[in-house]
């Protein structure tokens, strides 16, 4: 039967070809592109997104498409700088649209009509924004609604009892807005969520709403009942109208009977007011007096104490309480819940949110940082870590909610303005090299000032260089070290001859190692002008030449530079090298001391004689390299390209030696300042 099995057996050939031929990509109809396209175009927008008809809609940053790519099912745009009302006629339009957060913008006005007929929305995520108006009552008609996130906005007039036609919704938060009247009787099984505080509600709370926290409540100087103190106590403050009841009702029974007070009363009441605004007077004098005999001194270390110790609570990188995220969303969905009603993250947010037109409450992204999509109340909800305290501030390692990790330097002692810091930043922002490591974002208030950096998960050069000597430790090898060096070298070039920026702070420290050895990046460069002048020593890297922390120039950062390649050299931390003999001694000055009494040799870090490294010659010219950074005469040092180009002729890592006449001239002038020592050196070590 040969003649049928033929045909069969070429269908199968055609059908494995089919099924490995390439598919077209999917993609949302042209609708709801170009839906997308007009809002983007209606709204003013401070963040550039990249949307563009060139490039596919499921890729558009923000955009979520379905499994198959065929729909739009999520716009996440927070913190992109949105400034306006939402144009009807374009998001209204994404009929599969399931989450919608445009939360920390700047949006105006009420929700679009369209939007509230969505069928199949899920999350609607519009926190710290310009809403006002009313809350529409059209949303009752997104039946399958979820998660409800109205909170600081400027919303006024009653909560609507249509609320209870969203019969699925899990988190409902209205809080921080000036919503008035009575709360109504909202019953809803699923709601696991619930906040009204700060807003201007009266009356008691509904029975069925009594579960929940104090929190949810909290704010509203009229409400009262469980979990508040009950109506008509004496922690409940008495309702506006004379003899009405707090809901606004019928007269309070027996309050005819109290309207009346006796002499005696009245004269108590007369006489403790007028002491009371005496000691208030008194208490105004004293404190006016004690400002100006401060003559105003800097404000920023007065800060309240209640922002104070939240901001502090923020930068243990501690979360809200109960965040109610529940199955059925994605991870990245966690973002948008807006935090807990109170705690640590949430006063912080309140306090940053106080700034003129909230403006203070937002991440500023500079640079390639717009390819983050998250904000500050993400940061607040972070989990964090502290990863070391310099001389600017704490560094701490936050994993956010939706997975990625970054760093938030938390900055103290700032001593420029907002307009200054601001202009700084963007400068910083534009510097982008592989071997530094550049600011994505930050935060200005008065009492926090944040910047954001990307996360390099393989530490920093001292730890690798000085952690946990001993057993069990890898040491660090001299093809590593001298890889370092370069990187550390091109980057300082890169600020110094790009961007016209001093560093400022090189050390160990500062050098973040990633996983190809040659792209290691100098971090918190450029920061020194943002600080009131210091004469620190900066642990031992800082030129002596230096007495003003903010007057630093290149060559003060070639002597740093030049402290750190004898670091790797003799593994020796400048900080302890200042510490040995008298304490005088700083790690060049020991190194030269060194060189002039005993010999070159004795300088090298024991690790790598103990490693037998074989690069001698490679030793020595990166100190003759080292030595001329650290001259004491600023003029006689090279400038960051020179050094870059003499490292290369080393050949560190990229398989060039040193010529043996370059090493011996080097040994020549060690032997020869030995001679005029009066000491003889040992016997050269065999290669």
């Amino acid at each position: 039967m040969p003649g049928p099995r033929a045909p069969l057996a070429a269908l199968a050939a055609l059908l494995a070809v089919a099924a490995l031929a390439p598919r077209a990509a999917a993609e949302p109809p042209p609708s709801e592109r170009s839906a997308l396209l007009a809002f983007l175009t209606a709204t003013p927008h401070e963040r550039r997104l990249g949307w563009n008809t060139s490039t596919p809609t499921c890729g558009w940053v923000g955009v979520t498409c379905d499994s198959s790519g065929s729909t739009v099912v999520e716009v996440r745009l927070p913190g992109v700088g949105i400034v306006g009302a939402i144009p009807p006629g374009t998001l209204g339009r994404l009929t599969n649209l399931r989450v919608l957060s445009l939360r920390s913008n700047r949006v105006l006005g009420s929700i679009p009509d369209d939007v509230l007929q969505l069928p199949n929305l899920k999350a609607l995520f519009l926190q710290h924004n310009r809403l006002s108006g009313a809350i529409p009552p059209g949303i009752a008609r997104l039946g399958g609604l979820e998660r409800l996130v109205l909170a600081h906005n400027n919303l006024s007039g009653p909560i609507p009892f249509a609320l209870n036609n969203l019969t699925a919704l899990r988190v409902l938060r209205l809080d921080g807005n000036n919503l008035s009247g009575s709360i109504p009787s909202i019953s809803i099984p699923a709601l696991a969520i619930f906040n009204v505080s700060d807003n201007s509600l009266n009356g008691s709370i509904p029975k069925s709403l009594s579960h929940f926290p104090r929190d949810s409540f909290a704010g509203n100087l009229q409400l009262c009942g469980d979990p508040l103190p009950p109506c008509g106590s004496p922690f409940f403050p008495p309702a506006p109208a004379p003899g009405m009841s707090p809901a606004g009702g019928g007269p309070m029974p027996g309050s005819s009977k109290k309207r009346k007070l006796s002499g005696a009363a009245i004269a108590g009441i007369v006489v403790g007011a007028v002491v009371a605004g005496l000691l208030l007077l008194i208490a105004i004098v004293l404190c006016t007096v004690s400002r100006r005999r401060r003559g105003g001194a800097r404000e920023g270390p007065k800060a309240a104490t209640t922002s104070a110790a939240a901001a502090a609570a923020a930068g243990r990188g501690q979360p809200p309480p109960a965040s109610g995220e529940g199955g059925g969303m994605t991870s990245s969905s966690k973002e948008d819940l807006g935090g807990g009603a109170s705690g640590s993250a949430a006063a912080v947010a309140a306090s940053a949110a106080g700034g003129a037109a909230g403006e203070q409450s937002r991440l500023v992204f500079v640079g390639k940082g717009a390819g983050y999509s998250f904000d500050l109340e993400d940061l607040l909800r972070a989990s964090a870590e502290v990863l070391g305290k310099g001389s600017v501030g704490t560094s701490y390692k936050a994993v956010l909610e939706e997975g990625t990790t970054v760093v938030v330097k938390r900055l103290k002692d700032v001593a420029v303005a907002r307009r200054e810091f601001d202009a700084h930043m963007e400068a910083l922002g534009r510097v982008e090299h592989r071997n530094v490591l550049p600011v994505r974002a930050y935060y200005f208030s008065k009492d926090e000032k944040l910047l954001v950096y990307d996360y390099l998960p393989n530490g920093s050069l001292s730890a690798m260089l000085h952690g946990s000597r001993g057993s069990g430790r890898t040491p660090l090898d001299w093809e590593a070290r001298m890889r370092s060096a370069l990187s550390a070298a091109r980057g300082l070039a890169h600020l110094h001859t790009a961007h016209n920026l001093v560093h400022g702070n090189v050390k160990a420290s500062n050098v973040l190692l990633r996983p190809d050895p040659d792209a290691a990046a100098l971090s918190d460069f450029s920061l020194h002008q943002l600080f009131a002048p210091s004469s620190t020593r900066a642990g031992g890297y800082r030129a002596p030449e230096v007495v003003d922390s903010r007057r630093l120039t290149f060559k003060s950062d070639v002597y740093s530079l030049g402290v750190l390649l004898l670091e790797l050299l003799t593994g020796k931390s400048p900080a302890h090298a200042s510490l040995e003999g008298d304490g005088t001694l700083d790690l060049p000055r020991w190194v030269q001391s060194v060189v002039r009494e005993e010999w070159t040799a004795e300088v090298f870090d024991v690790e790598l004689v103990r490693l037998g490294a074989s690069a001698e010659e490679e030793m020595v010219a990166l100190l003759q390299v080292a030595m001329a950074c650290v001259a004491t005469v600023p003029d006689a040092r090279p400038d960051a390209p020179d050094v870059v180009r003499m490292i290369e002729e080393i050949g560190a890592g990229h398989g060039g030696r040193t010529t043996t006449e370059e090493s011996e001239g080097v040994r020549g002038t060690s032997e020869e300042e030995r001679s005029r020592s009066g000491g003889t050196p040992p016997a050269a070590p065999t290669p």
